[in-house]
């Protein structure tokens, strides 16, 4: 019986100069200035492989300094955005200064994220909201390039999303996990013939660089991943 492995290599953005504030989906350039981590991600991601990003231009930016990093590997590629995979939309809360929202509601006392995966921001959506169109989005990309390596540079809440799929974990639980910029986080999805398949995880938050900027940038004061 034929058994097919499809690689699923999500990176997440490079950092984003956000003032200090909380940007959720606003649409702000981030910073692709470190070299040595995109060579590290050009080499370490596979030649001949579906790029897609989300629909903001901060992962548009980062897939295009990884491609930059080695053009002979990843030649002629043109991601596809695909707008179900954006980050969480944090609503009101977006703008506000991330330190006096911290301390206000008590984050990283009670959640891991800017709320528990249930709770919904005014005029947002929540956590479990964005699970929810993740999901389809991934098992419809596995199917239609079944087999293939595919590179998803999106956001550290669509690769939470995309690990409580593979995993079977409730929304809250996906939260626990640190997504670092740049970082990577690969997951096959493996078919027998005949079988809806199994996810399996290979690699969470690895960031194959010496970088000390990006190391620092990943292991702040903050407690909770910036978004």
């Amino acid at each position: 019986m034929g058994t097919t492995l499809t690689r699923w290599w999500w990176v997440r953005h490079a950092p984003v100069p956000d003032g200090g504030r909380i940007y959720g989906q606003r649409d702000l350039d981030c910073d692709c200035g470190d070299a040595t981590a995109f060579a590290a991600l050009a080499q370490e991601l596979p030649a001949d492989a579906v790029w897609i990003t989300s629909s903001l231009v901060r992962t548009r930016q980062t897939a295009a300094a990884i491609l930059a990093a080695d053009p002979e590997r990843h030649s002629a590629i043109e991601p596809v955005a695909a707008p179900e995979l954006i980050e969480q939309h944090l609503g009101d809360w977006q703008g506000l200064e991330r330190k006096a929202f911290y301390a206000e509601r008590g984050v990283g006392t009670h959640a891991h994220w800017f709320a528990p995966a249930h709770e919904r921001p005014p005029g947002g959506e929540s956590f479990v909201d964005l699970a929810e169109r993740v999901f389809p989005a991934i098992e419809r990309f596995t199917a239609e390039h079944r087999g293939r390596d595919i590179i998803a540079v999106t956001h550290g809440g669509t690769i939470r999303a995309a690990l409580a799929l593979a995993l079977g974990l409730n929304p809250q639980t996906a939260l626990a996990f640190s997504i670092d910029n740049c970082a990577l986080t690969r997951i096959d999805h493996v078919r027998a013939e005949g079988s809806a398949g199994l996810w399996r995880v290979v690699a969470v938050n690895h960031r194959p660089w010496p970088s000390a900027a990006l190391a620092a940038a990943g292991s702040g004061a903050a407690p909770i991943d910036k978004a």
